[in-house]
C-alpha cells in the first residue's frame, strides 16, 4: 500500500473484486471501471450521471418505507405491505440496489470513506474530488505499470 501523507490518501493496488461502471476519465483515454463509495457525511464531487454508492442508502429507503406508520404492529405491517405493492416494486428494487452496494464495499474490504475504486485494483481513500482521485491513480499507474 502506497501512502501519501500530505494528501491523507492511500492507493491500494492489491487485487480487489472487479466491480463497476464504465467511465472514461479526463486524465486518461483508457476506459476504466470506477466506483465511488461514500455516505451522506462524506459528499464527493463527481460528474453528473456518474454512479455513486452511498452506504447509508439502505437506511434512507427503510426510513421512507417506515414513515408515519401507526403504533399498532399489525396495522403497521399491513401499511408496509400495501406500500410495497402499490409502488410496483420500487421500494424492493431500491433496497436491493442499496444493499448490493453495501455488499460490494464489504467484499472489497473498503477501509474508510470516501473510497474511489478503479479497475477493481486501485483505491484512493479520503479524496472528495473524483477528478483528483483519478489523476492520482493515473500518476501511480504511470510509475507502476
Amino acid at each position: 500500500m502506497l501512502k501519501w501523507p500530505l494528501l491523507g490518501l492511500c492507493i491500494r493496488s492489491e487485487p480487489l473484486l472487479t466491480i463497476g461502471c464504465l467511465w472514461l476519465s479526463a486524465a486518461s483515454t483508457q476506459a476504466a471501471d470506477v466506483r465511488v463509495y461514500t455516505d451522506r457525511a462524506h459528499p464527493v464531487s463527481v460528474p453528473s450521471g456518474m454512479s455513486v454508492v452511498r452506504l447509508d442508502e439502505p437506511t434512507d429507503v427503510q426510513a421512507e418505507l417506515s414513515k408515519n406508520l401507526p403504533k399498532d404492529p399489525a396495522k403497521a405491517s399491513l401499511l408496509v405491505q400495501e406500500r410495497l405493492r402499490s409502488d410496483g416494486g420500487q421500494f424492493n428494487r431500491r433496497l436491493s440496489i442499496a444493499y448490493q452496494g453495501v455488499v460490494q464495499a464489504w467484499s472489497l474490504g473498503i477501509l474508510k470513506l470516501p473510497a474511489v475504486v478503479v479497475d477493481g485494483r486501485f483505491v484512493v481513500y479520503g479524496d472528495t474530488d473524483l477528478t483528483h482521485a483519478l489523476s492520482l491513480i493515473q500518476r501511480y499507474r504511470g510509475v507502476h505499470p
